[in-house]
């Protein structure tokens, strides 16, 4: 491909989005209880009021974020918003991709999750969207909204890099020329998405959140006794939320023993040995932790959750809800020699100085383990099956005993 045809898509983003938000902090909407128990006519009120912030500044319903451009290797752009819930009621927070452009084609969204996913994984860049929190409690609740986008260095496709060149060349030029014709006509960015974030009354249902149990919760629960406790002791323990999204709905909960702590009759074994252990002496169902336990939690933070490859460029981890995208970015980390990233500071209850095993294999000779490298970040890898690490059971528990 020649050097011209070599075209860094210039987006800018919104040119990359418009943000249409559904309600909004200058939307006040009023639910009335009637509680009547006198012949007055007084009823409760209470107000609803959800305020979105960027740069400590209120944001109206259209969220401009302005990029000058975007291109292979560029350093990682990380836009956020938080929300906050001044009103009275608990709010269910949720989002979607009404429409996305990418040059000339209009992409559609097949079924639910369908742009996300492919936003995240399957174009040269990649555009994160995320919600820290699915809702947001009353009276001064804030969770965050954020998107962050990033172009590797390195595609591994010559063949769609080339196509990508010659199609951006091609958009660019023609909308140059339709100006030359025009002088009225405003140039169309290469790439343009409208996100809808809306904000409703929580409601009670089987596919709401559950906020009592939330990713990374602390909870001290009895391993003997099998019911929740107050004060730790030898069968009390730290226990953390391992779900990333438990909804009413969900009859368990899966909980992560603190890792500072030894759960097994050796502190150390190999992987082996993991296969074969029967676990801890402990009156409540226990299984061994996986790679797609940790991914499924890390893969909510999209800028300090990623791949690294040996010689080639780091990869946002990426929404991972869509079927499939697990064991996708799983085989892309055993392929290449790669290991994953997450941040300490966003998942302290990850974050060990020791080497846990993870029942996942990495090839016939490793499996993979985790373990603090540094005081920023955790490391996935893969250890050989030999060596020694530490073991950690996952606790599976019935909302019940929780009560």
């Amino acid at each position: 491909m020649k050097h011209k045809h070599k075209v860094y898509l210039k987006l800018n983003l919104l040119s990359l989005f418009c943000i249409g938000v559904s309600f909004i902090s200058i939307t006040l909407a009023w639910f009335a209880y009637s509680g009547l128990s006198t012949v007055t006519t007084e009823v409760d009120v209470k107000a609803w009021n959800i305020e979105f912030m960027k740069d400590s500044k209120v944001v109206t319903n259209e969220i401009v974020i302005d990029v000058d451009d975007i291109s292979p290797g560029m350093e990682p752009i990380v836009e956020k918003v938080s929300i906050h819930n001044l009103g009275d009621s608990d709010a269910m927070l949720s989002y979607q991709v009404v429409s996305a452009r990418v040059l000339n084609t209009e992409l559609e969204n097949q079924e639910e999750g369908y742009l996300v996913d492919l936003l995240s994984h399957d174009l040269p860049f990649h555009i994160n969207i995320g919600l820290d929190d699915r809702y947001v409690v009353a009276k001064d609740g804030m969770t965050n909204f954020s998107v962050s986008v990033t172009w590797p260095l390195d595609s591994l496709s010559d063949e769609r890099d080339s196509k990508w060149g010659n199609e951006a060349y091609k958009f660019q030029q023609e909308e140059q020329q339709k100006k030359q014709n025009d002088s009225s006509y405003i140039p169309r960015k290469s790439l343009k998405i409208v996100i809808s974030v809306k904000a409703e009354q929580f409601i009670d249902a089987p596919s709401s959140p559950d906020i009592r149990y939330n990713l990374g919760d602390l909870i001290l629960y009895d391993v003997i006794n099998n019911q929740r406790c107050q004060t730790l002791s030898d069968t009390c323990l730290k226990t953390y939320v391992l779900d990333s999204n438990n909804t009413i709905g969900d009859t368990t909960v899966t909980l992560l023993p603190d890792l500072y702590d030894t759960y097994s009759n050796g502190t150390y074994m190999n992987y082996e040995s993991l296969l074969n252990e029967t676990s801890v002496s402990w009156n409540v169902t226990t299984r061994a932790l996986t790679l797609e336990d940790i991914l499924k939690a890390i893969s909510i933070d999209n800028q300090n959750s990623y791949l690294t490859r040996d010689n080639l460029s780091d990869l946002i981890i990426g929404n991972l809800n869509y079927p499939d995208r697990i064991s996708d970015i799983i085989a892309k980390s055993k392929e290449y020699n790669g290991a994953f990233n997450f941040s300490n500071e966003k998942f302290p209850y990850l974050s060990s100085n020791k080497c846990y095993w993870l029942n996942t294999e990495y090839n016939e000779e490793k499996a993979y383990t985790f373990q603090k490298q540094s005081d920023t970040f955790t490391k996935i890898y893969g250890e050989e099956k030999n060596d020694s690490c530490s073991v950690v059971p996952i606790i599976i528990i019935d909302k019940e005993k929780l009560l």
